[in-house]
Formats: structure tokens, sequence, C-alpha cells
């Protein structure tokens, strides 16, 4: 039997399509003696697009592929046809997906159920010969390739969208009262560390009202360095407006205070905003405790400014007032501190346009998207490429840089995926 995972955090690489290539093509027809160029343009590659999906709840299909690519457009023709598209290849995620670079940087945050993120861009077709024709120049063999297409490594986090997150030791309760009231079905038993993973539940509290609630696995001291599960889970506190915090009150040898002071260290050393958010505090197992040391533990709760409900998860008792007062609450809570905040995007001073170095003997790595690019879409078995390839060396300053660098005819110059032999007309 398939083994069902939960998995909230993957890394992928996306490659977009490489553009189709430009033709190189003549007009050739009956009564026609001086037909001109009418090569046509190469169709653009297909993006990489990730679309949320709300029935999806984890990244474990990340786990198994790790490359999404799109396929190439269609080569021009003549008689000016330009060349098919290529088909965008969509790629679901679940909703609360969180996109950043390899290093971090924010690109995308997908919350809703079909919103669509272009993660790499397919490349553009390559003109075909019609468009270099001059009142000098009228007969081009010139076309240039396709441009590849955009590839980026990245990073997606699953961060669960839900309005209320259940905090708590192991134990304290938090699986039994999402199962109390919700439809969700959690693992419990009498140990630590049942639950193993985020389980997300719907409270309808009337017509029309209702949230969603989470239950974060795992806290333990030392959570947000690591220990336990807790390091792995604390992201899903991220986007909810309100915790409940459950208290185990009622079992033998516990100490109710220190626990809650143990759980709130955890939140404030992940994220310094989650020690402000708004917590309402559930004593809960009060079933099993007398009832003057129930009251004296939410005179002291209480005399810390937070808002006590007396719960039995086990038996609903207090329950129903619990939550409505979660619902009354997030209806006071603007949503837009439903979120962190993002990674800080770090700007830097611009990168070079190209960068020349030395690679061995006789080879040289020269390194840059714009001139990865041009390379890419040159024909070097096409003299009039070259000759344009040339121009564009001379334009960007590369021609000058391998001047500067002695760079020898017959050197083998690397850029990207491609590689030639160096021309002193170069």
């Amino acid at each position: 039997m398939k083994k069902n995972l939960f998995v909230d955090r993957a890394k992928v690489t996306v490659v977009g399509g490489r553009g189709g290539n430009g033709a190189s093509h003549f007009l050739r027809e009956k009564f026609v003696p001086l037909g001109g160029p009418d090569g046509g343009d190469g169709g653009r590659g297909g993006h990489v697009i990730l679309v949320g999906n709300a029935s999806l709840k984890t990244l474990v299909d990340f786990s198994y592929r790790k490359t999404y690519a799109a396929e190439p457009g269609k080569a021009g023709a003549g008689k000016k046809r330009t060349g098919k598209q290529a088909k965008d290849s969509m790629v679901p995620v679940p909703v609360g997906t969180v996109v950043l670079t390899a290093g971090g940087e924010m690109v995308a945050d997908i919350r809703e159920h079909g919103q669509r993120v272009i993660v790499a861009k397919g490349g553009r077709g390559g003109r075909g010969n019609v468009h270099f024709a001059t009142s000098l120049r009228r007969a081009p063999k010139l076309a240039e390739k396709g441009e590849p297409g955009e590839s980026r490594d990245l990073v997606l986090e699953l961060k669960l969208l839900a309005d209320v997150g259940l905090v708590g030791l192991p134990n304290a309760g938090k699986s039994t009262l999402l199962a109390a009231v919700s439809a969700a079905h959690p693992k419990i038993a009498d140990y630590p560390f049942t639950t193993l993973t985020p389980n997300l539940g719907r409270v309808k509290i009337d017509e029309g009202a209702d949230f969603v609630l989470v239950d974060i696995p795992g806290l333990i001291a030392g959570a947000s360095q690591g220990a336990g599960l807790g390091h792995e889970f604390l992201r899903h506190v991220e986007r909810t407006r309100l915790l409940i915090h459950v208290v185990d009150a009622g079992f033998p040898g516990v100490d109710p205070p220190r626990d809650f002071t143990t759980i709130n260290r955890e939140l404030a050393d992940y994220h310094a905003r989650l020690a402000r958010r708004r917590q309402l505090v559930a004593l809960n197992k009060v079933d099993l405790v007398s009832k003057p040391r129930a009251a004296a533990l939410k005179k002291r709760f209480q005399g810390q400014g937070y808002e006590v409900f007396l719960i039995s998860a086990a038996t609903r008792q207090g329950v129903p007032e619990l939550m409505r007062r979660a619902l009354a609450v997030l209806q006071t809570l603007p949503a837009d501190e439903d979120t962190l905040d993002l990674p800080i995007r770090i700007i830097r001073g611009l990168p070079p346009r190209f960068v020349l170095e030395a690679n061995g003997t006789g080879v040289w790595r020269l390194t840059g998207q714009e001139v990865i690019k041009w390379v890419a879409m040159t024909d070097f078995e096409n003299e009039e490429a070259v000759d344009k390839l040339r121009d564009i060396f001379n334009r960007l300053g590369v021609s000058k840089e391998f001047k500067k660098k002695k760079v020898a005819e017959g050197d083998t110059i690397v850029v990207g995926k491609e590689e030639f032999l160096f021309r002193e007309d170069l």
C-alpha cells in the first residue's frame, strides 16, 4: 500500500522551452524570377507555469520528479510562416506554496486555487531571414536560432493556509480537540509525537460562519533550533492569525505554566512576530483535575493578560465556547496580518554584462546572460550569422576584452553549453 507522505519542502529545477529556429528561405515561384527572402520566425518555447491546486495538500510529487522542462517551439518556414508556439508546461502545486530562489529570494506566493505563476520563461523564436534584408543586402542567408529558455533552481515551501493554529506540547490534546470540532481524523494515542504531520480541519460555527484550524505537531523545548519535529513544522504557524495554546492541566506531574512558557519561547525564537501573535489559552483535561486547581490555573494565566478557557477535548466541555470566541476574535483581526515577513530580498549592484576568464591552456570561459543568449542563437555554419555575432560582441565590449586578455587565434571559447574556436576578427 502506498504510504501517504507529507512533504512540505522540495528543491526543483525548471527549464523553459527553447524557441524555434528562424528559417533561411527564398521565395521560389513560377513567374517570380526575383523572389526575395521569405523565411519565417520560429515559435516561442513553452513556459513552465506553477498552478495553485486546492486539492493538493503536500509537495510529495516533487520528491519523485526534480526537473520540469517545457517543450521547444517549432521552426519557422518559407512564405514567412511562423513556427508553432510550444504548449506551456503546467505544474500543479498546493495552495499555500511559497516559491524561492536557491538563494532564498522570493519568486512567488501561491495563495489561490487556479493562480498561475511563470517560473521559467520559454525562449523567443529566432527571426527568419526576411528580417535581415536591406537595400544593400537583398539576399541574406542569416536566420537566428531560437533563444534558450530560462533555467532556474527553485525551492518550494508549503505553508498551510489556516486561520487558527493549535500549539502546545506533545500530548496536550491538540489532535483530540481538532477531531472534536471538525471532520479531521488525526491519529490519536496516549504517547508523545502521535501527530507526525500538520492536520487541517474546518470548524463550522453557524451557517456561513467557519474557519480553518491547523494542528501543529512536534513542538518541544529546542524546536526552533531543530529539536524534535517542531523545526520542520513551525513554518505552518506563520500564516495563522490567531493561536489557541493548548495546555495540559490534568496529566499527573505536569507543570502547565512551565509548559506554556516553553512553547512561547520556541515561537519567539523562530520569529519575533509569533511572540506577538494573539493567543487564546485552552486549559485542557480539566475533567481530570479538581475545580480549585482549575480555577487557580485560570486565574494565573488571566493575570498574564490572556483569555483562558477551561475545556476537555475528550468530553467537549467548554469547547463550543472556545470555538465561538476564536471566530469572534478572528473577525476583529485584519487580514493583512496573516503572514510573517517574506524573505529579505538583498539588492546588490548590477552584475557585469560579461566576464571572460581563463579555463585552462588555450581555453576561455565567457559568462553573462546576454552573451550566452546571443551565442546560443548563432549558427556558426552561417558566415552572416557569425558576422552578426561579431557586431554584438563589438557593441558589448567583448571583442575589446578578447584583445585585452590576449586570446589567441584557435583558442576555445566556452559560452554556456556552446563552444567555438576564436578568430581574430571576433
